[in-house]
């Protein structure tokens, strides 16, 4: 965490770490991993709401816990952009981390691979693998998608490749 900025080493020390190491495919070990996947998402959620960052809501899409879906949202210039988030758990996971898409943004910047998927390889994915398996989705989201999402939001903003909602029905009355 050397060379990190003191609010992100706030919050990442607040995010409760895992400490079972199991996938999709470990029968009762994954569910023990999904209820500490619950905590620390719970855990991250009450912070950003305390501190008044509520940024996603998220939930498993199955009963297995292996898709998740919801909704992330960033504020630029005082417009709030609201995305689909979507990923599922790797079969290797927690060994490797799940590729979290935004599946509007498909195509409208770089650093995003088809389909959606964020580009997490360089800064994120070297420190997943050195965390395994203490890292989680909570902590996915807080160190791969909220800086992804403070990067890139402004940049399509500006550019014109998103539009708030307002704009874009504002400008179809026309």
């Amino acid at each position: 965490m050397e060379g990190w900025d003191p609010n992100t080493k706030s919050t990442l020390t607040q995010i409760p770490l895992l400490a079972t190491k199991a996938g999709p495919r470990d029968g009762a070990t994954w569910t023990q991993r999904l209820k500490e996947e619950y905590k620390a998402l719970i855990a991250y959620t009450q912070m950003n709401k305390s501190n008044d960052n509520d940024w996603f809501r998220i939930s498993a899409a199955n009963p297995e816990g292996t898709r998740w879906t919801g909704k992330c949202w960033y504020v630029h210039n005082l417009l709030k952009y609201e995305f689909d988030l979507q990923f599922d758990i790797p079969v290797t996971y927690p060994s490797t981390a799940p590729e979290i898409e935004l599946p509007q943004l498909d195509g409208k910047t770089q650093k995003m691979y088809r389909g959606g998927k964020i580009c997490l390889t360089v800064h994120f994915k070297p420190l997943w693998a050195k965390n395994c398996p203490r890292f989680g989705i909570a902590h996915a989201l807080c160190l791969g998608l909220a800086p992804w999402l403070a990067a890139e939001i402004p940049i399509l903003v500006d550019s014109g490749m998103i539009k708030h909602k307002d704009d874009a029905t504002s400008s179809t009355d026309s």
